[in-house]
């Protein structure tokens, strides 16, 4: 209890450290402390974004750019505000009727049966069909479709694949519950249940929980799911049993599907979006030159977290009771080192040659919505940005001084430039690439030179354990510093930063398939189709003439309503195929062909 009054003391002491702490235009692990103790505190409830903390987060640091001298970067605001999903609820329009022999059950909601975040919205009313495991594979010999009429019918589908036991399996690609309700949308059935098999083991047989996808929902399918024990008693209608059906495909990874004779379903559903506001904050220095004034330094970090239990799917807690993800190192500490860094230039603001734009993202943690948008809606021109620098996570640093830098293959200057100023003693990890799912990717994804900075990962990572104590404030202070010297030296530097293209692995998005196309998704985007914002050079979307802001709604033969079904389409095929792809570009259909490369 004395440790715990000790702890609460500490907390409020920085609280009010931080509203009323002495400015010093140094960087110093005092000011970094204060900085996180703040933004890391219970009060802040895990700065999940579009919440009254993330607000209250934006406003605290709208304040220290003022206190520096900054002017707002928005045409003359501040805050930038960006839309997004937050989540999904079900609306009171949810049920499900199973009518088997004449025998009518209404399932409970929530207890028996689910609506999939992603169902299309209506009531439809269709025979039952087994489906087994709802994959269609010709390619594998295998196709649970075959044979089989579903048209109009609604598919009673198992989770995983008849290969469920090993960790290597080509059925792997087929398996997501998103690509099952596709292949059963493509085969004509107008709805899908998804259920649990007795194998791998769960005796729980746990609904769904109900969570957007980061894709809009599905047209023209009904999407659900059922408790296993429906699905026994539909087998045992038929004098048949669930358990040994199951054993049965396993075992000879052969379909068994059929129809079943006398049972109907009647799903209704409702799903809705539930759309908030995030915001980027924003301030700049106008430089002094009357020539490089024009050119623009970006300096960024996310100050978005994972909340309180509004991201589960990204934390790495799986205790049930919920918690605050205090996110000091992810990324307090980061938004502290801008606010430092920020601070110490609006010190010097006559000597600043190049403008400066300090911003502090939202929406990272969501898929780096917020400086997506940020390029999307820059308020310069983007080719007069001549670097962004990001840090994201850089108060860990280890006794052996690592740091990670990523980007550096992104100008020829970089790895000169960051060796001449390593004066801290670091031990330098360069990844030449332009990617790795922080806020620099949504620059290089523009063609802007990039430098990301990151002391590394550890096991309080996305954990409430991520707290302000176990930060290094001396240690952040010597890389914060590092970081200003590198922005000071750009910012002084008569040619601007050169930009180096890196050809990386494929993107986010890819992962499932053995080909590449060679694109990288545009976060955030929740229309019709999958589009993109840039494509890698010497890729096959670039050589087949993609451009960013191309929208793929075609891939060969199969419809392309968001990132998933493009997923799919691509297991179709091996390196060296050509498919001809249709996009839209400008509201007007393209058709070009591509060749895929082996990733």
């Amino acid at each position: 209890m004395k440790r715990y009054t000790v702890l609460v003391i500490a907390l409020f002491s920085s609280f009010l450290f931080a509203q009323n702490k002495i400015h010093n235009p140094l960087i110093t692990s005092e000011e970094i402390k204060a900085n996180i103790y703040y933004l890391a505190s219970d009060d802040m409830k895990g700065r999940f974004t579009g919440s009254p903390e993330e607000r209250k987060a934006g406003d605290y640091i709208k304040s220290e750019f003022e206190t520096y001298g900054l002017k707002p970067a928005f045409n003359g605001n501040w805050f930038q505000e960006f839309p997004f999903v937050e989540k999904v609820q079900l609306t009171k329009a949810n049920s499900l009727t199973l009518d088997i022999n004449g025998q009518k059950q209404n399932l409970k909601l929530g207890k028996e049966f689910t609506t999939v975040s992603y169902s299309a919205n209506g009531k439809v009313t269709g025979d039952l069909v087994f489906a087994g495991y709802g994959i269609s594979a010709p390619k594998l010999g295998y196709d649970d479709f075959a044979g089989l009429d579903v048209k109009g019918k609604i598919v009673v589908v198992m989770r995983y694949h008849p290969e469920h036991d090993s960790s290597k399996s080509e059925f792997d690609r087929y398996a997501s519950f998103r690509n099952k309700a596709t292949i059963a949308k493509e085969k004509g059935a107008a709805g899908i249940i998804l259920v649990n098999g007795y194998a791998p083991v769960n005796e729980d047989d746990p609904l769904m929980d109900l969570r957007y996808d980061g894709a809009p929902p599905m047209s023209d399918i009904f999407v659900q799911n059922m408790k296993r024990l429906f699905v026994d008693q539909l087998f045992k209608s038929e004098g048949l049993n669930f358990l040994d059906y199951q054993k049965k495909i396993d075992a000879s990874k052969k379909p068994a599907s059929f129809a079943f004779k006398n049972a109907k379903a009647t799903l209704s559903t409702g799903v809705k979006e539930i759309v908030s506001k995030g915001r980027n904050v924003a301030g700049m220095i106008e430089g002094s030159d009357p020539t490089l004034k024009n050119e623009y330094i970006v300096i960024g970090a996310h100050y978005d977290h994972l909340g309180i239990d509004q991201l589960k799917e990204s934390s790495m807690y799986k205790g049930k009771e919920p918690m605050i993800h205090h996110g000091a190192d992810d990324n307090a500490s980061g938004t502290s080192g801008l606010l430092e860094i920020a601070e110490k230039f609006g010190s010097i603001k006559e000597r600043v040659k190049r403008s400066i734009i300090f911003v502090a993202f939202s929406g990272e943690e969501l898929g780096i919505l917020g400086s997506t948008y940020f390029t999307n809606n820059s308020p310069v021109p983007l080719n007069e940005i001549a670097a962004m620098l990001n840090m994201d996570m850089v108060g860990r640093l280890n006794s052996e001084n690592s740091l990670t830098i990523i980007g550096t293959g992104t100008s020829s200057e970089w790895k000169t430039l960051l060796n001449e100023k390593n004066k801290y003693g670091f031990k330098l990890g360069f990844n030449e690439g332009g990617s790795g799912g922080s806020d620099h990717q949504a620059f290089t994804n523009k063609n802007i030179p990039v430098l990301f900075f990151f002391t590394g990962t550890h096991s309080d990572y996305h954990k409430p354990s991520d707290t302000a104590d176990k930060i290094n404030n001396e240690g952040e202070a010597r890389v914060v510093n590092y970081v200003y010297d590198i922005a000071d030296d750009i910012d002084l530097e008569a040619k601007r930063p050169d930009f180096i293209k890196v050809e990386e692995p494929a993107s986010r998005g890819e992962v499932r398939t053995r080909v590449t196309v060679g694109t990288v998704p545009e976060f955030g985007f929740s229309g019709n189709g999958y589009k993109i914002s840039g494509v890698t050079e010497g890729g096959p979307a670039a050589k087949a003439g993609m451009k960013a802001n191309d929208i793929i709604i075609k891939f060969g033969p199969k419809t392309v309503n968001n990132i998933y079904d493009f997923m799919y389409a691509m297991g179709d095929y091996k390196a060296g195929d050509k498919v001809e792809v249709v996009v839209l570009r400008d509201g007007k259909e393209v058709k070009l062909n591509v060749e895929l490369m082996a990733k």
